[in-house]
């Protein structure tokens, strides 16, 4: 049966002042300001993963009641996302612990058509959500980092062998199954956003899906184990097999806590590395960050491995070894701590390599550090550093989430003072970011221009 759609006109949104906007991307124009030469000591708690969170919560459209989803990250893509949910009529509320309350009963739209739709990538998780709900889906094409092709065919590839038919037009993509009908997938690709959304919308499909050749990433598992808790049934999340058998109801009804951020608590290690600091980071779950662990200790860092937390030193007085590393899915080495590894490496004597396997152009920011006094040299997806003995303040701009982060970290330890300017991509992925980076001694100012 072809489902029936009622289309409401999104509630309003508030804008900032144009006065205040970049005329290019309408954002609030501001800057951090990063005084370097602290060195970072203390601890840090790491909020919850951004990446999970924005699975979870487009998952969380698709149950048949209201659920508590806890530890969610306030950052501008969480919000953005909620945006897009609350203009199709979910019910939503937050408190002031990070708890966030939906109930999607109201939902009764599978257009969604929100301005914001294009400014972020895990709006096309609404795909998988909306399709496994109504039997249709559609919305605009989303946005995201500009670092390198980011193709959805194999969402679509997996949504066709489900039995919807897909179409993009006009900047839109659209979906409709008369049926959704389970069967076995082969991504081509690991493709995590694909594994997510195929799996999203599988969970109410007729019989079983098999998806092959699956992303392993903890986010993916986390997405999983949501659905699983909300009734779902869901098996060999976290390898390259899951089975996904088709639940016509999910109740809802319960609470589940987000995982800690992988990235996130990486960026702070990176961080007390890079200043030769001394950083307990909290809250984190040590297996995810193995990958990062074990090079760390191979550079020379000392690490603390605890239950829930990695205390990283190095003696002032030491110098951290070069080193080679080389981006792949997870479990390997994550390509989202790249630009953080890749400005710590600047600042170890002797020569360093960085592979980018997972993206064709993740080395845009290296013009940045170029600025700071950094010696790299790319080819294709290559990056060779030369340690240098000083970085130095200058002006730099954050070219995507991650970099931006890096750009931060690489002002940590230059000389002078650094202005990062295009900070809505940072804000997009770290809560907290300057209380946290202040409470570990950092300089750091967040400025209106």
């Amino acid at each position: 049966m072809t489902p029936i759609t009622v289309r409401v006109q999104p509630p309003a949104v508030t804008l900032p002042d144009p006065a205040n906007l970049d005329e290019k991307r309408g954002i609030p124009l501001a800057s951090y300001l990063v005084r370097g030469g602290n060195r970072l000591t203390g601890d840090v708690t790491i909020s919850g993963s951004k990446n999970a969170a924005l699975g979870i919560i487009a998952a969380a459209t698709m149950l048949d009641g209201p659920c508590k989803i806890e530890n969610i990250p306030d950052v501008a893509d969480i919000n953005v996302l909620l945006e897009i949910i609350k203009a199709l009529g979910a019910e939503i509320r937050r408190d002031s612990e990070g708890s966030l309350y939906i109930d999607p009963q109201p939902i009764h739209t599978y257009v969604a058509e929100h301005e914001r739709v294009r400014s972020i990538r895990g709006s096309y998780y609404l795909l998988g959500a909306m399709l496994g709900r109504f039997g249709s889906a559609s919305i605009l094409m989303p946005g995201g980092c500009n670092f390198g092709t980011r193709p959805i065919d194999q969402h679509m590839k997996g949504f066709e062998a489900l039995g919807a038919h897909a179409t993009i037009e006009h900047g839109r993509i659209s979906l409709h199954a008369d049926t959704l009908k389970g069967e076995n997938i082969f991504l081509d690709v690991v493709s995590v956003g694909a594994t997510i959304n195929i799996m999203i919308a599988a969970t109410k499909a007729e019989g079983t899906t098999v998806i092959e050749n699956a992303a392993k990433e903890p986010h993916i598992v986390d997405v999983a184990n949501f659905l699983n808790t909300m009734g779902a049934n869901i098996r060999g999340a976290g390898t390259d097999v899951i089975r996904i058998t088709g639940t016509p109801v999910l109740p809802a009804g319960c609470s589940y806590a987000v995982i800690p951020d992988q990235i996130e608590a990486g960026t702070y290690m990176i961080a007390a590395a890079i200043t030769r600091g001394d950083v307990t980071v909290h809250g984190l779950i040590p297996k995810h960050m193995e990958p990062l662990s074990a090079k760390l200790e191979e550079m020379g860092a000392q690490l603390d491995v605890g239950d829930d937390s990695i205390r990283v030193w190095i003696d002032p007085e030491e110098n951290l070894q070069p080193a080679s590393f080389k981006t792949i899915p997870y479990p390997g080495f994550p390509t989202d701590l790249q630009p953080q590894t890749t400005v710590m490496l600047c600042t170890v004597p002797g020569t360093s390599r960085m592979l980018e396997t997972v993206w064709d152009n993740r080395f845009q920011y290296v013009d940045e550090l170029k600025m700071m006094g950094a010696q790299i040299m790319t080819s294709g997806q290559m990056a060779i550093i030369e340690g240098v003995n000083q970085l130095t303040g200058a002006v730099v701009t954050a070219r995507d989430l991650r970099a931006g982060a890096a750009m931060v970290l690489a002002g940590l330890v230059a000389e002078g003072t650094t202005e990062v300017t295009d900070i809505a991509k940072i804000e997009r992925g770290y809560e907290n970011f300057i209380h946290k980076l202040r409470s570990l001694g950092a300089d750091i100012t967040r400025v209106e221009n």
